[in-house]
């Protein structure tokens, strides 16, 4: 690649895009690389500001920016993604289905730290849609080494244990039990909306209710029916109510009961502190499952968002959360309660 004045240009081959912008109007390519600049060509790329051009002059050992992104697309591109074609140097990834975004954090850090090349994600652990654009990559120069270029795979490729840096797991169809506690509930005193909230909630997903119970503070009844709903073919089971320390409240000791394996009582993330987390493990039969067994603060009844739609997003994709997941949600897990909720779209729960 050499620069030459533009006026002298006739003949010689662009190595990159030259983009022309007209506020309103567009904002693209108005040659395309591999061009062949003719006579016509030059005063159009004086009109975009373009006095001097570089023209592609292959050198050994430097890759044009194209060709660095396609391996920036590479280290980051894992299933069920769609890409777009390399442009500028930039290369764009979508969703191709909807599912959960998992971003290995390490990887990116390594990639991102080597400068004149970068990517840039959306939050991982969180919902998208098919469509959803989930990174971008671009290179920073118009060439860049190729020895840079193989140093910052083999980083990232450290860094992850050989896996793409972006993740994409499919949701997958669950069937959910219910336990709606509390002796209010159950005797009638109070109407029951706190089911109503969660069967909304389960809409946005791929999921079916196949039992609903309702019972007074008994933690033995609250038990016997977790383990019915998992015997029966529940892929979780979500309780309402019960939650607090209050001596009445006796969800937590129901769930433990069930000989499930507690990940958390108590969660770092405002609405919604008071949130238990289980897995029961079926290991009998021919379909041996994970079960989510998740017990929910009265805060999920009345909240616009809480931990129950940071946690949920991760159920729906089988993807294991650890005590370390939960840890890690203090930083970003303050709901601010804005007037008008812009969830997803906000700093709730994206945390380090």
């Amino acid at each position: 690649m050499k620069l030459i004045k533009t006026v002298d240009a006739e003949g010689t081959v662009l190595c990159h895009d030259i983009t022309q912008i007209i506020k309103g109007v567009t904002k693209d390519a108005v040659f395309r690389k591999g061009h062949v600049v003719t006579k016509e060509d030059i005063p159009v790329l004086l009109s975009v500001g373009k006095d001097q051009l570089y023209v592609w002059e292959k050198e050994e050992g430097m890759l044009h920016e194209n060709d660095a992104a396609e391996i920036l697309c590479a280290m980051c591109k894992g299933e069920h993604m769609e890409r777009s074609q390399a442009k500028e140097g930039k290369i764009e990834l979508k969703a191709a289905c909807d599912g959960l975004l998992k971003v290995d954090n390490k990887g990116l850090k390594a990639v991102n730290g080597f400068g004149q090349m970068m990517i840039a994600s959306r939050h991982g652990n969180f919902a998208v849609k098919k469509g959803d654009k989930l990174a971008g990559t671009r290179i920073i120069p118009l060439v860049i080494e190729e020895t840079k270029m193989e140093a910052a795979r083999a980083a990232a490729m450290e860094a992850t244990g050989g896996r793409p840096i972006l993740e994409l797991k499919p949701f997958v169809h669950k069937k959910v039990g219910i336990v709606t506690t509390g002796n209010e509930v159950y005797y009638g005193r109070i109407k029951d909306t706190f089911t109503p909230v969660i069967e909304e909630k389960l809409k946005e997903f791929d999921t079916e209710i196949i039992d609903h119970v309702t019972w007074n503070d008994d933690d033995k009844k609250v038990t016997a029916s977790i383990l019915d709903m998992i015997g029966k073919g529940a892929d979780v089971v979500v309780c309402t109510g019960g939650m607090s320390v209050d001596p009445d409240d006796k969800t937590p000791l129901a769930i433990k009961n069930t000989g499930a394996d507690i990940v958390s009582y108590g969660a770092p993330v405002l609405p919604g502190a008071m949130f238990l987390l289980a897995y029961y493990h079926v290991t009998e039969g021919e379909n041996p499952r994970t079960v989510a067994v998740m017990g929910l603060p009265g805060c999920v009844m009345y909240a616009k968002r809480t931990i129950f739609d940071l946690v949920l997003p991760r159920v729906m994709a089988d993807d294991m959360v650890t005590p370390e997941d939960l840890a890690a949600l203090g930083q970003g897990g303050l709901c601010l309660n804005c007037p008008v909720c812009t969830f997803p779209n906000c700093g709730f729960g994206k945390g380090i």
